[in-house]
């Protein structure tokens, strides 16, 4: 694991997307984290260790999504599918389709297998299945003040984890997608879907796709703005934690009782002209219970630097 000297940051962004705003100062601690989202292999060998079955994997209850069609309550996951032209880019249900039986190790739905994606991020993981790997591993989820603090690595107010160019002198530091968001990717960063951990270099802070290629869970629940700024030093939150989970429910879906976490850091989707989110103050709500596509995790060690089992 790589440890993250703790320190002071002004998190958000107030040139993006509303959510991300406003800028505020905040404190954390040092904590070790792994350099690298958690790996298919890493996740197989953690579910052969203890027989877990994932969220993706087990039967659905219908009283907690009333109105669902019945062919949507199996077990399953959301798959993204490439569009076969343009499409209106305000119905995600063109490109996401629920797709029975898709889980970690069928990423694709039935049919599909990990073969050749040992080193890719372990993705269609719900919050829960996130947090029993950390648990199993010694290990938490960060908050979401811990996950930017990290892949800031030091920038103060930078776009991106390198900077302020996306793309700077034409080299490209992470997986995202380039050409027409959802029916034409070029691949020109070299991949069109996810990329083996570490195929881009390290942030400042030694850790590896902290932009695109997944999104990843953190603990907060999820609230559509940031707190405002503290007035004095003195009053700078140290280790803040989020706010509470009422917050977080969907107005849009009130008949889903589902809380929301916060996940982080863009992924191999995001598309300029659509969602430029592979930025460490890029954020979105996460139902707790749905894993997708372009959907992973990595964890942390909260303690010393000097702690002799997290390094």
């Amino acid at each position: 694991m790589q440890w993250i000297a703790g320190g002071t940051f002004r998190m958000g962004s107030e040139v993006h997307y509303p959510e991300e705003a406003p800028v505020h100062r905040v404190t954390v601690d040092g904590f070790w984290m792994r350099p690298t989202a958690v790996t298919n292999a890493e996740y197989a060998a953690f579910v052969e260790a203890t027989g877990y079955v994932t969220v993706a994997e087990r039967p659905l209850d219908p009283a907690d999504y009333p109105g669902a069609p019945a062919d949507n309550l199996v077990p399953g996951s959301l798959v993204f599918t490439m569009t076969p032209g343009p499409v209106d880019l305000r119905h995600l249900n063109q490109w996401w389709t629920w797709t029975p039986h898709a889980c970690w190790h069928r990423p694709e739905g039935p049919g599909s297998t990990l073969d050749g994606r040992a080193d890719h991020p372990v993705v269609h993981v719900a919050f829960e299945d996130a947090e029993a790997y950390a648990e199993w591993a010694g290990e938490e989820l960060p908050t979401e003040a811990e996950w930017e603090y990290a892949a800031r690595g030091g920038l103060d107010q930078q776009a991106f984890v390198w900077g302020d160019e996306a793309v700077p002198d034409g080299r490209y530091l992470a997986n995202f997608w380039q050409g027409e968001f959802p029916w034409r990717n070029s691949a020109a960063d070299g991949h069109a879907g996810t990329a083996p951990v570490a195929s881009f270099p390290p942030n400042p802070f030694g850790l590896y796709d902290m932009a695109g290629n997944v999104w990843e869970w953190t603990t907060d629940w999820y609230a559509d703005h940031h707190p405002a700024d503290a007035d004095k030093p003195c009053c700078v939150p140290v280790n803040p934690r989020g706010p509470e989970v009422g917050a977080s429910y969907d107005p849009a879906q009130p008949q889903f009782r589902i809380p929301r976490r916060v996940i982080k850091g863009g992924s191999f989707l995001c598309a300029d002209e659509y969602c430029q989110r592979y930025r460490p103050a890029a954020r979105r709500p996460q139902m707790v219970d749905t894993g997708m596509s372009h959907l992973g995790f990595r964890s942390i060690r909260r303690g010393d630097a000097d702690d002799p089992s997290a390094g």
